[in-house]
């Protein structure tokens, strides 16, 4: 039996709490291969409260939490990790595995504000996990073994997909799954509120728009085209989507991408040094 703990329960934590809970019930009370208890401790009582229906255990405060599980799963804000974990550090030994999801945050740095020589997965995952549709980036230290990285990934797994890329480009995959969501949303806007200035219903724009991005998703996945390959399919000479690409590469979208992934992994890097 493996006992969870999150410390925080915020938005992610909460989501990943209901996704463990729908895999394992799902699963004749097992998280994979895995039986697992849950627990958590957040500052926010209520929080914790609600959190009851899905099996989770509160704990009075982050020592306790830490006494009572060998995972503990980091769920807070980066900028107040350094006093979480200084308040955790007296329960912390050797054999405790953290799967982090606080961006920026380095394996050293939990380390140096706990044990040396904890283990650790750093995650990158994003929002859609509160569907069950996330995409999470994961990495591991040199400390964690085979199966303790497998149960972190199980966790993750529980709401959405996983996939395990080196330590050092934790901070650089930041904006390819962690914040690219804002961007897509962002991007989404632009086109419903076109549609609403046209006099096209909001609802029908969105619903429409949303369904095409989730279908050119899964012609990126699935079609064995690249990119440019599915662009041209798309736009017919002298028709209306080149036409429209035209603006798009006139104001440098690809560029503006670009310099927006670019500032999002300069502020991970900030955050870390903080």
């Amino acid at each position: 039996m493996i006992n969870l703990g999150f410390l925080g329960t915020g938005n992610m934590g909460s989501a990943i709490i209901k996704g463990i809970f729908s895999a394992v019930s799902k699963n004749n009370g097992r998280l994979g291969d895995y039986e697992v208890n849950l627990y958590a401790y957040d500052k926010d009582a209520e929080k914790l409260k609600a959190l009851s229906e899905y099996g989770v255990r509160p704990c009075e405060n982050e020592q306790e939490l830490g006494n009572k599980c060998g995972y503990i799963l980091l769920a807070v804000k980066p900028q107040v990790l350094a006093d979480a974990l200084t308040a955790l550090k007296p329960a912390v030994t050797e054999n405790h595995v953290f799967i982090s999801i606080c961006a920026g945050i380095s394996s050293e740095f939990i380390k140096e504000h706990t044990d040396p020589n904890v283990k650790t997965a750093i995650v990158m995952p994003n929002t859609p996990a509160m569907l069950g549709l996330g995409a999470s980036a994961i990495a591991r230290d040199n400390a964690i073994s085979d199966s303790e990285f497998e149960f972190a990934k199980a966790v993750m797994e529980s709401c959405g997909i996983v996939k395990e890329i080196p330590m050092d480009k934790m901070k650089e995959i930041i904006c390819i799954n962690g914040s690219s969501p804002a961007f897509i949303y962002l991007f989404a806007k632009a086109f419903v509120d076109y549609a609403k200035e046209t006099g096209i219903d909001e609802k029908t724009a969105l619903e429409l728009f949303a369904q095409s991005l989730i279908g050119s998703a899964k012609m990126l996945t699935d079609s064995g085209m690249t990119a440019d390959q599915l662009i041209k399919q798309v736009s017919s000479p002298g028709g209306t989507t080149l036409a429209g690409l035209d603006k798009l590469y006139e104001g440098n979208l690809e560029e503006t991408v670009k310099n927006a992934c670019r500032a999002c992994t300069k502020r991970a890097y900030e955050l870390a040094n903080k």
